[in-house]
């Protein structure tokens, strides 16, 4: 099988379950541009904290979650347990500075010191599923709190607010 090698593309300030800041890598912060016109985004994460090669074997979840009376393979979770510890959380962008290679978000589940492999604007046109199709075990997990959609000024790539 062919293998692929990634890099970083900045590093996690804060988290691990509240507010961080994506700080990007000044060779990337032109790739920022344009982002601060969104509301969310994606933030494509590496799980550092579990990447061993024991843990990257596993593809028995056993039980994680409740009301199941099965075990589930890895596939069937959200856990960073898996082959590739590759991890996505959909962020809100409370504020973008291109200039200085900062991304604030009120919430990110990811541990200060975490790589930061990607950010992809969220566009419901694309990222949204109308209905999705989930299995009984987990149809009662709420889903999360609707956005205010109230947003901090927004730093342009000049600094000027928006």
């Amino acid at each position: 099988m062919q293998t692929f090698s990634v890099h970083p593309v900045g590093v996690v300030s804060g988290g691990g379950e509240g507010p961080a800041q994506l700080r990007i890598d000044p060779a990337y912060r032109d790739g920022l541009r344009g982002l601060e016109g969104f509301g969310h985004a994606v933030a494509i994460w590496w799980a550092h904290e579990v990447d061993d090669p024991e843990l990257r074997a596993l593809t028995d979840a056993g039980r994680p979650y409740t009301r199941l009376d099965h075990d589930l393979g890895i596939f069937a979770t959200r856990s960073p347990l898996r082959p590739n510890p590759l991890a996505l959380t959909a962020i809100e962008l409370a504020a973008v500075d291109a200039d200085a290679g900062i991304v604030e978000t009120p919430y990110l589940d990811a541990a200060d010191g975490t790589p930061v492999l990607d950010l992809k604007p969220y566009t419901p046109s694309i990222d949204r599923i109308e209905r999705p199709i989930v299995p009984a075990w987990c149809a009662h997990w709420k889903p999360p709190p609707i956005s205010t959609g109230l947003r901090v000024p927004l730093l342009t790539r000049r600094g000027a607010q928006k």
